[in-house]
């Protein structure tokens, strides 16, 4: 299959396929891709009581935290005291991803190979620590690493120095729709040429004092007392999300540089859409056009019909006005195909991730179009009928995938969503 062609106003330009040759994860459900798959199949979740921060100064319960993990697993133990733990989980899942893609110097230009690497939050564990450091010992003991450490930018700085990677870097800052934005810039930067490769990704450690707070206090967070009714996508009883720390990464690549090296090929990135819903600073547009709009946008780029979607990723965060507003949105969207279109959200596995949220579940709609499996969504008991899709609850279902969607959306009304189609 050519490459298409469109035209502008003095050229025609050539748009290049995109593909996945390489994926990592670390997340409260796994510590790497394969993990984080089998425990999706597995109907694992990682969601538990906090052991962060203390869990007894909170009316929330629970938290996704990443299990077994010690930074000096992975790092020395001087440079892992110069990285936050969001540039932390974001180095481990973007060295697996390059590992895994098998791509090298011999190989590849890394002048153009790029890093577009997201986050909500990013620094939030350090800036708490480091105003504590002001407030009770005065400025001059700020650590000199405050600012690089804090900032936000700093995930996709950190995985650049670590992989050498010196193509475009950029941080997409959309609340929880950051690394589905960053996946999706990512295919476009490839798509018209101006990248070989790029990393693209999210990652998040927002499991601090200051933001189990922030959250609670706007009432974000479930106020469940029982495990299996915390995260509990689409559910009548749902009461808000299970905050969660995480990231992931994908390599995305030209097709033609994937072939020519020999590349493994996981799947084929065709479609993105994004929009604004330009309505709150966290309550969605209840009416559901802004996400409507990112996903008509995505499958409009897909060259395809919303009937040709077999799954759909949903954001689903179990929070009352984000899945009964998204579930609007894929009617609008899908029109007489929303029912028939199997949705479901693996929030109930891995907790809400944030801005990791988005790659992590484009990952498992990789492995879904792989395994021809759907996942399911965990935990569902009551039934809403204001969320009336086809969720696939509690069972995964075998089921043939040629295209997937993933959607995320954002405080501030950020929406973005991707389809991801099996390679042929």
């Amino acid at each position: 299959m050519s490459p298409s062609l469109f035209l502008g106003k003095d050229k025609i330009k050539v748009e290049k396929r995109v593909v996945i040759t390489g994926m990592g994860a670390i997340t409260p459900i796994g510590n790497n891709v394969e993990e984080l798959w089998n425990s999706i199949e597995n109907k694992k979740c990682g969601i538990g009581e906090f052991t962060l921060v203390d869990g007894s100064k909170f009316k929330t319960k629970f938290a996704a935290e990443v299990k077994n993990y010690e930074p000096t697993d992975y790092f020395e133990a001087k440079q892992a005291k110069r990285f936050d733990r969001s540039s932390q989980l974001a180095i481990i899942a973007a060295r697996e991803a390059f590992k895994d893609s098998g791509i090298s110097k011999e190989n590849t230009d890394f002048n153009k190979f790029g890093t577009y690497y997201s986050s909500g939050i990013a620094g939030l564990t350090t800036i708490q620590e480091q105003c504590g450091v002001y407030f009770e010992k005065g400025n001059t003991r700020v650590s000199p690493l405050f600012i690089p450490m804090g900032i936000a930018n700093m995930p996709a700085g950190n995985v650049a120095i670590d992989l050498g990677l010196k193509g475009e870097s950029i941080s997409i800052l959309s609340a929880c729709a950051s690394s589905t934005h960053a996946i999706g810039e990512a295919y476009r930067a490839i798509k018209h040429g101006y990248e070989d490769v790029i990393l693209a990704g999210g990652t998040e450690a927002p499991i601090c004092e200051m933001g189990v707070a922030g959250f609670e206090n706007m009432k974000a967070l479930t106020h469940a007392t029982e495990l299996d009714r915390a995260s509990i996508p689409f559910d009548k009883e749902r009461s808000g999300f299970v905050i969660a720390e995480g990231a992931g990464a994908i390599v995305l690549e030209e097709l033609e540089h994937a072939l020519n090296r020999g590349a493994k090929i996981y799947g084929e990135i065709v479609g993105y859409g994004s929009s604004t819903d330009a309505y709150h600073i966290t309550s969605p547009d209840p009416e559901g056009t802004g996400g409507a709009r990112a996903m008509e946008r995505a499958i409009e780029d897909a060259h395809i019909k919303p009937e040709q979607i077999n799954y759909i990723n949903a954001h689903g965060t179990s929070t009352h006005l984000n899945d009964s507003t998204e579930t609007k949105a894929i009617k609008i969207a899908f029109g007489d195909n929303a029912s028939k279109v199997a949705v479901s959200s693996t929030k109930g596995n891995t907790g809400h991730l944030l801005g990791a949220a988005g790659v992590a579940e484009a990952i498992i709609c990789t492995k879904a179009i792989q395994n021809s499996l759907v996942p399911p969504t965990i935990n569902y008991k009551v039934q809403d009928e204001e969320c009336d899709l086809d969720i696939v609850p509690n069972e995964a279902r075998k089921q043939d995938i040629n295209y997937a969607m993933s959607n995320s959306l954002g405080f501030g009304g950020h929406n973005a969503s991707i389809i991801i189609k099996k390679y042929k």
